[in-house]
């Protein structure tokens, strides 16, 4: 059984998405044992409340320090012993240590092709923003595994989305939600439960 700590900031769209997958049977042998959010008020923590399961909030806001932040995140997240950690939609920097306590254990879900817009800046609206700004006809998500870098790790899964003629920056953020998004990361999830993904370097192959 694949124990998965999905970590999120907001909505939990994604969250629910996986949650889906999860009861319908699409993704096997997993369970998601903890959601962790840094906002208290994020949506998410109710969404795995009303999935029965457990969500807590390790918030910036309580502590004096980030590297006290970091230790309590990662406390958080160690005290669930996830075989993966999952962020969907999780906007905060993941620690070094984090990183080293989970190698090729931490995936992320990404709003773009990357490495298009990615990196610092690079989130939530501001990535189709900057898509629609550029003009590119194609854009799309990524999961990848979580480096010392940002969005730098191996890729995963890649799905393109068309932009269309008239987007605004929230529409296109939706179809790349319901058309990438909601489906790479419950795939992701379920490659990884199978045992189907292998990392070497800064690759990864799927058998």
């Amino acid at each position: 059984m694949l124990r998965v700590v999905v970590c999120v900031s907001g909505g939990g769209t994604n969250l629910q998405a996986i949650l889906d997958r999860v009861a319908d049977g699409t993704i096997k042998n997993t369970q998601i044992v903890r959601v962790i959010s840094n906002n208290p008020k994020a949506y998410a923590l109710e969404r795995a409340r009303s999935a029965g399961v457990e969500g807590i909030c390790v918030s910036p806001k309580d502590y004096a320090e980030r590297e006290a932040f970091h230790d309590a995140l990662l406390a958080a997240v160690q005290e669930a012993e996830p075989d993966l950690v999952v962020l969907a939609g999780f906007l905060v920097a993941i620690p070094p240590k984090m990183v080293e306590a989970f190698p090729s254990r931490i995936i992320n879900i990404h709003p773009s092709l990357i490495p298009s817009f990615c990196g610092v800046g690079y989130y939530g609206l501001h990535v189709h923003e900057a898509a629609l700004a550029r003009g590119v006809k194609v854009t799309g998500a990524t999961v990848h595994f979580v480096d010392e870098d940002m969005d730098s790790g191996p890729i995963l899964l890649q799905k393109a989305v068309a932009v269309q003629e008239n987007d605004t920056p929230e529409i296109l953020q939706r179809r790349v939600m319901e058309e990438a998004e909601w489906e790479l990361l419950p795939r992701a999830i379920s490659l990884i439960a199978e045992g189907r993904v292998r990392v070497e370097g800064r690759k990864t192959f799927i058998k």
